[in-house]
């Protein structure tokens, strides 16, 4: 199904919200961005790096419970996808201090 024809079965507010979402989530990566390249407590223009990161990934935060209380998401599935994407790190990544080295 294309993107458009999802988009033509929401109405106005559910499209607004998802829209916005999509801002934030780019906002989010820029956000990430500059952490990298110029370290988590880094300033810019007088906020360190950690404080935009934290009011940008709460503005995401925001739309994603708007999601969820306008029925464009349902909170027991994103719930699920939290769980595996949790076991995919455990076994793919040192996160949750798992090692994934076969030495």
């Amino acid at each position: 199904m294309c993107l458009l024809n999802l988009i033509d079965d929401m109405n106005d507010k559910e499209t607004e919200i998802i829209l916005i979402a999509q801002e934030e989530c780019a906002e989010v990566i820029q956000a990430i961005s500059k952490v990298n390249r110029f370290g988590i407590d880094g300033i810019h223009n007088g906020k360190s790096n950690r404080d935009h990161l934290e009011e940008e990934i709460g503005d995401l935060m925001c739309m994603f419970e708007l999601m969820i209380d306008n029925g464009i998401i349902q909170q027991s599935l994103v719930d699920e996808a939290k769980k595996r994407k949790i076991s995919k790190l455990k076994c793919w990544s040192n996160i949750y201090g798992v090692s994934y080295d076969t030495k």
